[in-house]
């Protein structure tokens, strides 16, 4: 073979290999105008509830404070407590577009056999906000603590009728169960749990579990601390506990004690983050990451503290590793009422 010819032919070979590297490096670079357009905030559940109103407050604040100028839409995709829209993510892979609120069902969907998919199977971009478990009885219950309750549980862990909107081996049932082990209460998987579920309709769900709740069906709804105070301040409830480190807001709010002031060391965060699709473009990633940093400092979403959210932000990499670490967590729990799929 001619040596001139065989130099000629690597040449044109290695100069096509670094224009296909450098066409694939273009291909990840953000678009000039990134983002320009068609930005989709996805709620996966019903008009109304805590998903919903999260995503539509970060799309005002956002919008409002001119950290992002593209048009933003926000959409419900309600479904199996939010399973159904984790698994259309999975057919938007690379999107750039797409930013999807969860909170700890996104743990419990694959832990416990509901989903095949989880966190791993999104792009997680910034914890925002947290809420807290919150347990509520009449007005006249006989518990009058979370630690009177408890010891009812360990002579009969059958004693207690617990009541709330999501599915059994989901949050409203596992932030329980955290609370009743961490007080030393056997056989959780007997602890008599009664999921009231409505697909879109969370509001029905939960006007019926209160109905049980005053009939005498249910003992105590195990919900979430903001979503407690309207049947708090109607005078016909009371909470007995609340599941952050400390006393919470202002008001009767700030009057519902600690399940840690009853002796129970241990607490349960209903955080609520952001997550982009799966492989989302780093430069979306990057994008979104600087935003949302953006967002915690302004006026506007300091303001948000109205709806009895804690502010907790994480950034996306140690967002990640919350999400591992509270994952271990829930499968503790999980093996013990028999669970846990995974």
């Amino acid at each position: 073979p001619n040596p001139r010819r065989l130099l000629l032919a690597s040449l044109l070979l290695l100069g096509l290999a670094v224009a296909g590297c450098q066409n694939e490096g273009a291909q990840k670079k953000a678009p000039a105008q990134y983002p320009s357009g068609g930005l989709d905030f996805v709620a996966p559940a019903g008009v109304g509830g805590g998903w919903d109103t999260t995503i539509r407050t970060v799309a005002k604040t956002l919008a409002d404070t001119k950290i992002v100028t593209a048009p933003i839409e926000v959409r419900n995709a309600p479904g199996s407590g939010g399973a159904v829209h984790l698994s259309t993510l999975q057919q938007k892979k690379d999107n750039a577009n797409t930013i999807t609120v969860y909170s700890p069902p996104i743990l419990f969907f694959n832990l416990n056999g509901s989903s095949p998919y989880g966190f791993r199977d999104t792009k997680p971009l910034a914890r925002l906000i947290a809420d807290y478990a919150a347990f509520v009885v009449k007005a006249n219950s006989p518990y009058q603590t979370i630690g009177d309750m408890m010891e009812a549980l360990k002579q009969d862990p059958k004693a207690i009728k617990v009541g709330g909107t999501s599915a059994r081996g989901s949050m409203d049932h596992v932030q329980f169960l955290i609370i009743a082990q961490a007080a030393g209460v056997k056989d959780l998987n007997k602890i008599n749990y009664r999921a009231f579920q409505v697909d879109g309709a969370t509001i029905s769900a939960a006007e019926r579990m209160n109905s049980a709740l005053k009939s005498g069906s249910i003992d105590v709804i195990s919900t979430g601390l903001s979503d407690a105070m309207d049947l708090i301040e109607s005078g016909e409830f009371r909470a007995i506990a609340q599941t952050a480190e400390r006393r919470i807001g202002t008001g009767k709010q700030a009057e519902i004690p600690t399940c840690k002031e009853s002796g129970i060391n241990a607490t349960f965060i209903n955080w609520r983050g952001l997550f982009g699709a799966p492989e989302m473009p780093e430069y979306a990633v990057t994008y979104w990451r600087e935003a949302l940093k953006k967002m915690q400092d302004t006026t506007d979403w300091k303001a948000c503290e109205s709806h009895g959210w804690d502010m907790i932000y994480l950034d996306a990499p140690e967002f990640k590793q919350f999400l591992e670490k509270t994952e271990k967590e829930y499968i503790s729990v999980m093996e013990s009422i028999g669970m846990l799929k995974k």
